[in-house]
């Protein structure tokens, strides 16, 4: 081969390469409260009639990677209760931060005017449930998102991973727990940094998977078990508490499984919950309802196996759009309120708040989609006190209140929909794993073009000091 033509060859893959590096316009900056000057965390940005999107971080700042095709197309800048911001991609100014105005609807004139429409928060949201029908999506499609799951205790981060996935699901009106699918494309990044010698979840392992009498931690010596036996029980234990297939095809996906028998959302929802109209906001133009979410007669359970995860009262707050009834927000909390469950979340984790979720959806071709989940619980890791001689107060306090639980906090943001049948198909024919805790080589090229959630400054230096802490441990 001449060397002239592998020079050629050489060049042509160099202008190829960087061709495709910047076949995206990035846009990123800050969204203030145009009054106040406060960042406004969880606003949507996106490109109109596309399902290109992110979420601004708790600093109430962004970037989102848009192809080059949609350069001329509308980027809206929208949050619940603001005036949107509207600009074509390729005029938006990295330089400037954006301003968004209060935009509130007068909750008078609007029940005035409207005599036949239902008036009290339950009969608003029996309504939506009824129309899940209409507005979520009635046939099976394909969701490529971002995903950072990040465990640590009241000091540190001591686990943390990024991810490429895919969601399929088949529509509403299957069940979830049968037909939707979990695949793990990517890995960005996978600290573990988790002490190993969690001698609780072996003992809970244990005992579920045992037909032997029953375990205490007391009784279990930490040098009498190998290393194989813990990392056995601490998986299982992620998996049972954090598992992506738990998150999507359980209870707490409130909307999408409210057909479900026993679901949060289901036929008993006045009974586990009440719902009272709090005032009526805007969103990008459009009238929605502020409901807030109280506690109803019966407490709430989540039938988890292997774990007491009963007896909550639930409080948050439902958003609703006025024209279809179609639900935009959740924000759901389950705290603590059998005396049972209040001792229990006192005692292991130090607080009464357990379950911690909102999600949002995005309106594509008539029906809503999942857009952007963050899903927080404690997760009890340790028993109590290190095997050691010696151990002081100052240990012993640390050990007790420190590093007894980790808070666990899921986030996903999803980026692309999939409604082509041959595609959604040809994904389905190849194998599927939904282990987010398996790791997989780091594949550079893909994620210069990714979406992802941008890092708020302090998980930025959390995570610049695990990454550290990480290096020095493998060495």
């Amino acid at each position: 081969m001449k060397p002239t033509f592998i020079k050629n060859t050489i060049f042509f893959i160099f202008l190829l390469c960087t061709a495709l590096t910047f076949s995206q316009t990035e846009v990123k900056n800050k969204i203030v409260d145009f009054a106040t000057l406060i960042p406004i965390e969880s606003a949507s940005i996106y490109v109109k009639e596309t399902t290109i999107g992110t979420v601004s971080n708790s600093d109430g700042k962004f970037a989102l990677q848009v192809p080059k095709e949609f350069e001329t197309d509308t980027l809206v800048i929208s949050s619940i209760g603001y005036k949107s911001y509207k600009i074509p991609v390729n005029e938006f100014d990295n330089s400037f931060e954006v301003y968004l105005e209060e935009d509130v609807a007068s909750l008078d004139e609007i029940i005035l005017i409207a005599e036949t429409r239902p008036k009290t928060g339950n009969d608003i949201v029996l309504k939506a449930l009824e129309r899940l029908t209409e507005n979520l999506p009635d046939s099976a499609y394909l969701q490529k998102g971002f995903l950072r799951h990040k465990e640590r205790n009241k000091r540190e981060f001591k686990w943390l991973i990024e991810s490429a996935i895919t969601v399929y699901d088949s529509g509403y009106g299957s069940k979830s727990a049968d037909e939707l699918k979990i695949n793990v494309d990517q890995m960005r990044k996978s600290y573990d940094l988790r002490d190993v010698d969690s001698i609780f979840s072996y003992v809970a392992y244990t005992n579920q998977n045992s037909s032997r009498s029953r375990l205490k931690p007391k009784d279990v010596n930490r040098r009498d078990l190998s290393e194989a036996q813990l990392i056995k029980a601490i998986k299982w234990n992620d998996e049972r508490v954090n598992g992506l297939q738990n998150l999507f095809g359980g209870k707490l996906n409130l909307v999408r499984n409210a057909n479900d028998p026993k679901a949060l959302f289901g036929e008993d929802i006045l009974e586990t919950h009440q719902f009272e109209l709090d005032t009526i906001l805007v969103d990008n133009s459009r009238k929605l309802y502020k409901i807030r979410i109280g506690e109803g007669s019966k407490l709430v359970g989540l039938d988890t196996k292997g774990i007491f995860n009963e007896g909550y009262k639930a409080k948050g707050w439902l958003y609703i759009y006025y024209d279809n009834y179609a639900i935009k927000k959740i924000e759901y909390e389950l705290e603590a309120a059998s005396e049972a469950q209040k001792i229990r979340s006192k005692r292991l984790f130090d607080t009464k708040v357990n379950h911690k979720l909102v999600m949002t959806y995005i309106e594509y071709a008539d029906k809503m989609y999942p857009n952007y989940i963050y899903y927080e619980t404690p997760k009890l890791v340790n028993v109590g006190i290190k095997q050691t001689e010696k151990v002081s107060k100052e240990e012993e306090a640390r050990y007790n209140k420190e590093e007894r639980y980790y808070y666990t906090v899921q986030e996903i943001l999803f980026s692309e929909i999939v409604l082509d049948k041959e595609k959604i198909a040809e994904a389905l024919a190849q194998n599927w794993d939904d282990d987010i805790f398996s790791t997989k080589p780091y594949d550079q090229a893909f994620w210069e073009n990714y979406n992802i959630l941008l890092e708020s400054e302090e998980d930025e230096q959390l995570i610049q000091d695990l990454s550290k802490r990480a290096s020095l441990y493998k060495q």
